[in-house]
């Protein structure tokens, strides 16, 4: 049987950054994904600060960022007014080495890391290979891989599943992936039509709230990203269709002759699993914690699972297996998962809604309180930079 030290499972951003920094300690890693490539997803698209900070760890956010667009200020609009309250991360200068959100596409990131894994002495990359089946032994774990023509089964110390919300590893470990589905589903548009030439002083980041239909805009080196939601009652067809799109931009920028490189319909979930260790096998990112897209905190706290779960690694297989290390894993970044991820994308997410109509007059103005303010403001900006949740994690021993 082949062996190795650690399987990762999932070659996503969470998976490849993961795999990556447990190869650069000097350790034996299997990187295994079911595509035959790293997948071209549309949903995350934003780096946060400390997350640059991991990838420029690893020698990597030079690269990523000269593929990405700079994006320090973001916004919380109203749009029947075009009432804007501004955040500008510059404000952090001096005081952390990436003063800015990074708008890149998540597979860009994937992808890179992938290829530096195929060319890692101590990495081996396996696409087209998924995970179907581990059993845990005393001393680690067999995996079986499905390949395109056989079986493989592979030995290892540690499992890292990283294969995301629909992950087949925490499925066969039982975990409870406990917290609900959003009833609308969500609508992502993509189009190379400049939205700034309609829109004034429009952010990179902006996110736009309404009664009727509140929205996302984010800009990406390639396109616009539109995000809307749907009520549940409206068919696939329609919501991908020219009609729907038509609505979109005619509401938006007043023109329905525009262009959309993709149309994507997905539905999003508010679910953390129970556990995030079980033995020798442990959860990361979307596996373990699912959230909507308002804030950009997904993919990152992915990246931040993982970068927590290797430091975690790296000491059972320098000093011998502890469970109490991924006990410590678990206790850190689980209950960041809920008071700030779960707890600050919900928030955003009632802000935007205008529901009920005198709690969103309410929360807005505490929008502008937070702005005006220097030291809630500072706060702010870290909290939604996702420093203060990483700090939260860290001061659990």
């Amino acid at each position: 049987m082949k062996s190795t030290q650690i399987i990762v499972a999932g070659a996503g951003p969470v998976g490849t950054v993961t795999a990556y920094r447990l190869a650069s300690m000097g350790f034996d890693v299997m990187l295994c994904e079911a595509g035959p490539n790293c997948a071209v997803d549309l949903r995350a698209s934003t780096f946060h600060p400390p997350t640059l900070e991991m990838l420029d760890e690893l020698g990597m956010a030079d690269e990523l960022i000269e593929r990405g667009l700079k994006a320090p200020i973001y916004h919380f609009r109203e749009r029947a007014t075009g009432e804007v309250v501004e955040f500008d991360l510059s404000e952090l200068e001096g005081k952390e080495k990436f003063p800015y959100r990074l708008q890149c596409e998540q597979h860009v990131l994937a992808s890179m890391v992938a290829e530096k894994l195929n060319n890692h002495p101590k990495a081996e990359v396996k696409f087209s290979h998924r995970v179907v089946h581990f059993e845990q032994t005393e001393d680690g774990v067999e995996v079986a891989l499905e390949g395109p023509f056989a079986i493989e089964k592979v030995k290892a110390k540690y499992l890292v599943a990283a294969d995301g919300g629909n992950s087949i590893i925490r499925k066969w470990l039982g975990v409870e992936f406990e917290g609900f589905t959003y009833p609308e589903k969500f609508l992502t548009l993509s189009t190379k039509v400049e939205l700034k030439d309609y829109i004034d002083n429009l952010a990179y980041v902006s996110y736009v709230s309404d009664p009727k239909e509140w929205m996302v805009l984010l800009r990406v080196p390639s396109v616009w990203r539109i995000l809307v939601p749907a009520s549940e009652d409206q068919p696939d067809d329609y919501l991908l269709s020219d009609e729907k799109k038509n609505q979109v931009f005619r509401d938006l920028i007043g023109r329905e002759d525009v262009e959309t490189e993709h149309r994507t319909i997905y539905r999003v979930h508010q679910r953390v699993a129970k556990k995030f260790n079980h033995g020798r096998v442990c959860l990361v990112g979307d596996a373990c914690h699912m959230n909507n897209p308002l804030g950009g905190f997904g993919m990152n706290s992915g990246i931040h699972d993982g970068w927590n779960l290797a430091d975690k690694i790296k000491l059972n297989l320098t000093e011998g297996h502890d469970d109490a290390n991924f006990e410590l894993y678990d206790a850190q970044r689980r209950p960041v998962t809920h008071s700030f991820i779960q707890a600050q994308t919900m928030q955003n997410k009632k802000l935007l809604e205008h529901s009920p109509e005198e709690n969103h007059a309410m929360r807005l103005q505490e929008m502008h309180d937070i702005c005006n303010d220097d030291e809630k403001r500072l706060a702010f900006l870290r909290r939604q930079a996702m420093f203060t949740s990483l700090e939260e994690a860290n001061k659990i021993k």
